[in-house]
């Protein structure tokens, strides 16, 4: 018996004319939307050699305006590149698409963009990597940033073995130590470097305003479990039948209104708020382990969806700054959250490093109005100072919740890749690892993941060194694989040998 082919009902050409319409109209708004946008960036772009990264950012935003699924799927029927990869360079990416589309419908009245604009976004990505977190030809395409102990001030021999294990960045965290210990540190990694002859950057991140449990008024023995209330104050009372607890600042007290939810900890305990009267808040907890969780000085406290009205640039960061702009290659900004707080700390470091080659700033994205924002911050940063961003995916789990974590560290990978931003994947990357000596399943896959990124960031802990060493060779691992999102598609090793069955 003969099986006739199947005969396709779908014509290509047909196809094609009717996307190649859709996707003109598509292009034309992207660039009307873009130009609004622009004309009100352009004021707070002084540094003109990042206006073509900050349009490329307004065409991707205007792209992502957009519905475009129906089209994606079409264009992969006619195998086509997909317009998902364009981050780098939007017009271009879709004028590739566009030329194509044409000759599929039979006319050649689109023509190919020079690949060279198709790639620069990338290349230009590339070098801004290597100006923020240096040049390490022998390692993997994306650095490592290790968070410095206080020990590093004191052992060389520590900073060494980081350096010689992958370190390509080491952090300084300055709501910690002191500026002694911080010169220490610096003059370790900057004489070790040189002996290993590697480029090693300098991070310091500015304390911030610190939002935390000031005091409580039992001892550190007792715990919190689901349904326990207990009292956020501003001084406590002689007499009180729960656990108080004050805040720093004390202003947040001004922020807690009925049926808002607290977190602290990084989230370990998480209460609701019952009743607000003269400076106390009573809360009752709806989250915590089953055994309790203690709650301690110090700890830190979220507010989601409070938007704080603080300084993002404390007068501490202001002091510490005199050290912090004269020897950090990088400067953390903690809690930054709007364009005013980019050009605070921008002006600051400028008027103390006049003349002289600028640091880069890394914005920390900690809170859902970072998030909102981040366009403009990115904007007003790079208009004026080299650029990077880091994830902060601690408080910004609490902040948001766990269940958009994943979304939104996506959406933010995309959104620096236009406008060729660094991006450095911070908080809790092989956790266990640096406390404990062994890795977890799971955040062996996350350490994978962050590959994608310009940069990853680990904590500090007893094995930081070897925690560097396996995230090295985890990072050179997937660099065979993958570049950001694009597949290399080269030959698969784990199989090799049933071909030889």
């Amino acid at each position: 018996m003969t099986v006739e082919p199947a005969v396709s009902s779908f014509d290509h050409r047909k196809t094609a004319v009717r996307l190649k319409s859709e996707l003109m109209a598509v292009r034309e708004q992207i660039i009307i939307q873009a130009q609004i946008r622009m004309d009100a960036w352009r004021p707070a772009i002084v540094n003109d050699n990042f206006i073509d990264d900050a349009a490329n950012l307004a065409h991707y935003l205007a792209l992502r305006s957009y519905d475009l699924r129906h089209m994606q799927q079409a264009l992969s029927s006619l195998g086509l590149s997909s317009l998902g990869r364009s981050e780098g360079r939007v017009l271009p990416a879709i004028d590739t698409v566009l030329a194509s589309l044409a000759r599929i419908a039979g006319t050649i009245d689109n023509s190919y963009p020079d690949p060279a604009t198709v790639m620069n976004g990338r290349a230009t990505l590339e070098q801004r990597k290597i100006e923020i977190f240096g040049r390490d030809p022998a390692g993997p395409a994306t650095r490592i940033m290790v968070t410095l102990p206080t020990e590093a001030a004191f052992d060389p021999g520590l900073v060494n073995k980081l350096i010689a294990n992958g370190a390509d960045c080491a952090r300084i965290n300055c709501a910690h130590d002191n500026p002694t210990l911080w010169l220490s540190m610096i003059g370790h990694v900057r004489n070790e470097a040189k002996k290993l002859n590697r480029d090693v950057r300098i991070a310091m991140d500015l304390g911030g305003p610190k939002f935390r449990i000031d005091a409580v008024s039992t001892d550190e023995k007792t715990r919190l479990r689901k349904g326990d209330r207990f009292a956020l104050t501003a001084s406590f009372r002689e007499k009180s039948d729960m656990i108080e607890a004050t805040l720093s600042p004390a202003t947040l007290l001004n922020y807690l209104l009925p049926a808002s939810k607290v977190w602290i900890n990084d989230g370990k305990i998480g209460a609701h708020v019952l009743s607000v009267s003269d400076n106390r808040a009573v809360l009752e907890v709806f989250h915590a382990r089953e055994k309790g969780e203690r709650l301690k000085p110090e700890k830190g406290i979220n507010l989601p969806g409070a938007e704080l009205d603080l300084p993002a640039l404390t007068e501490q960061d202001i002091t510490d700054l005199d050290i912090v702009a004269e020897h950090a290659d990088i400067i953390g900004y903690s809690f930054v959250q709007t364009p005013e707080d980019v050009q605070r700390l921008a002006g600051e470091v400028i008027r103390r490093r006049a003349g002289k080659p600028m640091p880069a700033l890394m914005l920390k994205i900690e809170t859902p109005l970072a998030v909102r924002n981040l366009p403009h911050l990115i904007v007003h940063a790079g208009g004026r100072l080299p650029v990077a961003v880091m994830i902060a995916r601690g408080d910004l789990a609490v902040e948001i919740g766990l269940e958009r974590l994943s979304e939104v560290q996506e959406e933010i990978l995309w959104l620096c890749e236009a406008a060729r931003v660094p991006v450095v994947w911070a908080t809790q990357v092989l956790d266990n690892m640096v406390k404990d000596g062994a890795p977890s399943r799971a955040e062996t896959t996350d350490a994978a993941m962050g590959q994608r990124a310009e940069c990853v960031m680990l904590n500090k802990g007893p094995y930081l060194a070897e925690a560097t060493a396996f995230l090295d060779r985890v990072l050179r691992r997937m660099d065979r694989h993958q570049t950001k999102k694009s597949p290399h598609l080269g030959p698969l090793q784990s199989w090799q040998e049933e071909q030889a069955r």
